[in-house]
C-alpha cells in the first residue's frame, strides 16, 4: 500500500491500512488503468488530485495505444476521452480510422491530402448501413472527388436501391419499383432490377407508370447483353407513354450496341424533341 501510495502521489493519505478503499482503488489502478467514476469521486474528495491526473494519464494512453493497434473506441471510451479534454486522441483516432476505411473503399489519396470531412462521415454511414444524401453524392461524382463507379458509389446505390424496394413492399407505392430498379442497375447489380421489374403490368393503371418500369427493365436486359428483350421493353414503354424521351434514349443505346449508329441517331432526336 505505502508503495503504490508513493507510485500514484498519494502519500499525504494517512491511513496506510490494507482494508482501507484507497488501497482497493490504487490497485485497480495499477492492475487496469481504468478508475470508475466512483472511485474517482473518492479521490476527488480527499484531494488526491495528482492521483486522478495519473490515472487519467494512464487510461489516456491505454486509448492511444488501443487506436496504434488498429482498434476501434467505443462510445464511452470517445465520450471519456471528450469529458477529459483529450481531442488529441479522438483526433488521432479518427485519422487512423480514416485511413482503414480509404482502404475498405478504394478511395485513392497517394498523397494523404483527402479532407476528413465529408469523406469520413460518408463512410462511417455506410459502415453503419445509414442512407447518404444524395445530392452531396451527385455533388462529389460531378467535382471528380468520387468515382461513379467506385466502392461508396456503389455501397450508397445498393442502400438507396434496398430502401426504395423496402417502401415499395411497406407502402404498395408502386413508384419506388423504378426508382429502386434504376439503383440496382446502379449498383452493377441488373438480375436484382430484373427481379424487381418481374410484374404483371395488368395490374398497375398508370401508362407513365408502365413506361417507366419497362424503360428501367429494358435498360438491365441492355445491361446484361439481352438486346432483343431489352427492345421488345423499349418498344412496350413507348406504345404505354409516346411523349416520355426515356425509351428513346432506351431505343437509341440498343441501336448502337448492334452497330446501327443511323438509326440509333434518329432515335435519339427523337428523345431530343420530348424533351431529353
Amino acid at each position: 500500500f505505502a508503495a503504490l501510495k508513493a507510485k500514484y502521489k498519494a502519500i499525504e493519505f494517512e491511513d496506510s491500512s490494507p482494508s482501507s478503499h484507497l488501497y482497493k482503488v490504487l490497485k485497480q489502478l495499477d492492475l487496469e488503468n481504468k478508475v470508475s467514476e466512483q472511485d474517482i469521486n473518492f479521490l476527488r474528495k480527499r484531494k488526491l488530485t495528482e492521483t486522478i491526473r495519473i490515472a487519467n494519464e494512464k487510461y489516456a494512453y491505454t486509448l492511444k495505444l488501443k487506436v496504434e493497434s488498429g482498434e476501434l473506441l467505443s462510445d464511452s471510451e470517445i465520450d471519456w476521452l471528450k469529458q477529459n479534454q483529450r481531442e488529441d486522441i479522438i483526433t488521432f483516432a479518427k485519422q487512423k480510422h480514416f485511413t482503414t476505411l480509404k482502404k475498405k473503399y478504394a478511395l485513392l489519396d497517394p498523397g494523404n491530402e483527402l479532407p476528413l470531412e465529408p469523406f469520413y462521415m460518408i463512410m462511417l454511414k455506410l459502415e453503419k448501413q445509414e442512407r447518404l444524401d444524395p445530392l452531396l453524392v451527385v455533388q462529389l461524382i460531378e467535382q471528380n472527388l468520387l468515382s461513379r463507379d467506385g466502392k461508396i458509389a456503389i455501397a450508397h446505390y445498393k442502400l438507396e436501391a434496398d430502401f426504395y424496394e423496402q417502401e415499395f413492399k411497406r407502402t404498395g407505392h408502386k413508384w419506388n419499383i423504378p426508382t429502386a430498379s434504376s439503383y440496382w442497375r446502379k449498383a452493377d447489380e441488373p438480375e436484382r432490377a430484373l427481379q424487381l421489374t418481374n410484374l404483371d403490368l395488368g395490374n398497375i393503371r398508370e401508362s407513365n407508370l408502365k413506361s417507366a418500369i419497362l424503360v428501367t427493365r429494358g435498360a438491365a436486359f441492355r445491361d446484361i447483353d439481352d438486346l432483343v428483350n431489352a427492345e421488345k421493353c423499349a418498344r412496350k414503354a413507348i406504345e404505354f407513354h409516346s411523349e416520355s424521351y426515356q425509351p428513346y434514349t432506351l431505343m437509341g443505346a440498343i441501336s448502337y450496341d448492334k452497330g446501327e449508329y443511323s438509326k440509333g441517331d434518329d432515335w435519339f432526336a427523337e428523345a431530343i424533341k420530348r424533351g431529353a
